[in-house]
């Protein structure tokens, strides 16, 4: 068999398994195993053992459930609640201000989950039915929502960036420092939307005759002790990072302990809140360890038996040059973020394509925080939007997913915004990463 058509083949098999709803994990172990025996026989055996082995050895991703961990318990101390209160009570003269409170406190939780079906749905929970019920428009209501909700994949503490830092061989600090700017980027650029938005369109918050509004009165040392805490876990995991005292998984230690610290605080830590976040944890945790399996067995046996060197050979003779390769990549991303999981779409694109753009001599880390930024597409864009599906299993009576879907449009155009800028000026992407060496020494 000619290594192009078995290359060929092995893609089919990928997209085959996917589109038939097999869990990437398994498909991708699966081809790896089944493709590794066609070119090596036996041999394949030991080496699946072996990959798995390296994996549960790695160091880095000992951080994965811990910061899984701290997400969840921050999701039941409540934290959350009082600060939304908080922000909605300072920001009640200001048109739209309900959107606003919430894009600042997705933000603000983005630094301290990773985990986009916790941040999503915790903010659904929260900021939906007030905003409905003050007579948001849907689609602006949900939009706000989904968008601000999926910046966890982006800000740091990341799963994917803690993911994608051995897959790509970046260091995991250097990802967390150089998303950092990306994603307040993203933030502003909704923020932005949604002032215009509410002014320019007249009917996009019609306060209904009955509403009440909320008649609790929030001082100042309210709002110290609802942003203290939050101030306190970003501290406590991308200070202790950022500054070099410890590395990822010794501050995704500290971020678990601060935050059962401060569910305690709160008065809502017990044995029931405790099993219902390990049990989160676990679930998710044995999810992402399945799947870095697979994708170890998977790319050992893609790049053993020469497919880089057949798609490498490929790429080039497209004659794209580097900027065609790179724009092509990200259209590739944005393609595939509509049909399937972010997970699936690094374990197909980054082993594979970014040692192609390496090749035309552009930056990894610039190119990572390029596709980064494009996978926050992945959550928004039908039909396969996580984040729209979490929403809709969350949104009050009323509101339809043809809402939902029209309200994301506008915040998917502003993360192409942000791509164009960070295109345009790499130095961005660079500043946080080279400032936090030069501080260190």
């Amino acid at each position: 068999m000619s290594m192009g058509l078995f290359t060929v083949l092995i893609f089919v098999g990928i997209f085959i398994g996917v589109f038939m709803g097999f869990p990437i994990a398994f498909t991708l172990a699966g081809l790896g195993a089944v493709f590794g025996f066609i070119g090596w026989g036996d041999a394949i055996i030991p080496l699946m053992a072996s990959k798995s082995f390296a994996v549960m050895q790695n160091y880095t991703y000992v951080s994965i459930p811990l910061f899984i961990f701290m997400g969840a318990m921050l999701d039941k101390s409540g934290v959350a609640d009082k600060a939304f209160a908080v922000l909605n009570y300072w920001l009640r003269n200001i048109k739209g201000g309900l959107a606003i409170a919430t894009i600042i406190l997705c933000t603000i939780f983005a630094a301290c989950t990773g985990v986009v079906g916790a941040s999503v749905t915790a903010m659904g929970l929260l900021a939906l039915p007030p905003m409905i019920k003050r007579g948001y428009n849907h689609a602006l209501a949900t939009g706000v929502v989904a968008s601000g909700g999926t910046l966890g994949i982006l800000i740091p503490p990341s799963i994917m960036l803690v993911l994608y830092g051995p897959m790509a061989n970046i260091s995991v600090v250097d990802l967390f420092s150089s998303a950092i700017v990306p994603g307040l980027m993203l933030a502003a650029g909704y923020l932005a939307y949604v002032i215009v938005f509410v002014h320019v369109k007249k009917d996009a918050i019609v306060t209904p005759p009955d509403y009440e509004g909320d008649n609790e009165v929030y001082t100042i040392m309210d709002g110290v002790k609802a942003f203290v805490p939050f101030m306190f876990i970003i501290f406590m995991v991308l200070g202790l990072i950022l500054f070099g005292v410890c590395s990822p998984t010794e501050a995704s230690a500290a971020g678990a302990f601060g935050a059962i610290i401060l569910a305690a605080a709160y008065k809502k830590i017990n044995l029931k809140v405790m099993f219902d976040s390990g049990k989160s944890t676990l679930a998710t945790s044995a999810m992402v360890m399945f799947v870095a399996v697979g994708a170890n067995i998977f790319t050992s046996v893609f790049f053993g038996c020469g497919c880089d060197r057949v798609m490498t050979n490929f790429v080039m003779n497209l004659g794209f040059g580097m900027w065609g390769t790179l724009i092509a990549v990200l259209i590739l991303v944005f393609i595939l973020g509509m049909l399937i999981d972010w997970i699936g779409i690094l374990l197909i694109v980054i082993p594979i394509f970014l040692p192609i753009m390496e090749s035309f001599g552009i930056d990894t880390l610039w190119a990572s925080m390029l596709i980064i930024v494009m996978l926050q597409s992945s959550f928004l864009t039908p039909p396969f939007a996580y984040a729209l599906f979490y929403i809709k299993g969350i949104a009050p009576k009323g509101v339809t997913i043809g809402s939902i879907y029209k309200g994301v449009i506008p915040f998917i155009c502003i993360i192409f915004i942000v791509l164009g800028l960070l295109m345009m000026f790499p130095g961005i992407v660079h500043f946080l990463p080279n400032l936090m060496k030069s501080l260190q020494g």
